[in-house]
């Protein structure tokens, strides 16, 4: 594979794009916004200065990765010499479904293509196209270019020649691919939405506060983050949709999001994304937080 191309400039869309251009390969970034491509290149260019000022990688090395970028605002030029195409759009269901079928159009026969999504139904997505046996989800972690994981997710029909490639492509990046069935959630999100949704019950009924919360499972369970401030960092609205489609496909009431949840979410409170979650990302915030460290 040579030519990979990425759907979506956001978050880990950019992450994807940095971390395949990295290892050598031709990403073309494709996203509908010039504003969000931008801002996805100064990302990867400011997560590379960050590797150059801590000597992982070379000058030269940055300049290479970001010279194996293109960029495309035209979804059929982007894919047209494509080997595979990574979407990474937003976790909403009929948003990929509307791409899976202009990127069947617009690929070439051989194109593997694969989905980003964190929960929504590979065999579902694989439907819309008429190679269902060439459709994979490829699930990274954030942030992608650190984290080692890659839910390889097979869908009813995805071949065995289609899996193998994607498991050694992605420990070409470097990440530990590991294969799961195509249910909702997969593994990762099944396990770790559940622990935030009653993170939120947990404030919701006022058993603890948010720091307190976050404290004990950090301190207490080894958690690098607390739940809340992880939620915060997914986005509260992306967790608000992986518990809806979780819920919607097992019709377990476990996985009813939680009220507060829903409210945040209809409030604007994003997390990190609006400024505001379950903890205060303002600038007005930042700027306190700078003169309380030189003023103690």
């Amino acid at each position: 594979m040579k030519n990979i191309a990425v759907i979506g400039a956001g978050t880990m869309g950019n992450g994807i794009a940095h971390t395949f251009a990295q290892s050598g390969f031709k990403v073309q970034l494709i996203d509908i916004s010039e504003a969000s491509l931008k801002k996805g290149i100064e990302t990867i260019s400011k997560n590379l200065d960050r590797m150059v000022a801590k000597e992982k990688i070379s000058e030269a090395d940055k300049e290479a990765t970001l010279n194996n970028i293109t960029t495309f605002s035209d979804i059929t030029a982007g894919v047209e010499y494509a080997s595979l195409v990574v979407e990474a759009a937003t976790e909403n269901v009929d948003l990929k479904l509307n791409i899976f079928r202009q990127l069947d159009k617009a690929c070439p026969d051989d194109t593997i293509l694969a989905t980003n999504t964190s929960s929504i139904s590979i065999t579902q997505i694989a439907s819309v196209t008429s190679r269902p046996d060439m459709v994979i989800g490829m699930h990274f972690m954030n942030p992608v270019p650190i984290m080692k994981l890659v839910e390889i997710i097979r869908g009813y029909n995805t071949s065995d020649e289609v899996t193998n490639t994607i498991m050694e492509l992605s420990k070409t990046l470097g990440k530990i691919p590991t294969e799961v069935n195509d249910y909702p959630g997969f593994v990762a999100n099944r396990i770790l939405m559940p622990m935030i949704n009653e993170s939120i019950e947990t404030l919701y009924n006022g058993v603890a506060g948010v720091e307190e919360i976050d404290t004990v499972m950090k301190l207490g369970m080894a958690h690098p983050m607390g739940p809340l401030q992880l939620a915060d960092f997914i986005g509260l609205d992306v967790c608000l949709s992986i518990l809806n489609v979780m819920y919607d496909g097992f019709k377990n009431p476990k996985y009813a999001p939680c009220p507060l949840l829903v409210n945040m979410v209809r409030a604007g409170k994003l997390g990190v994304k609006s400024g505001e979650g379950f903890y205060d990302y303002s600038e007005s915030r930042k700027a306190e937080k700078v003169a309380n460290q030189f003023t103690k």
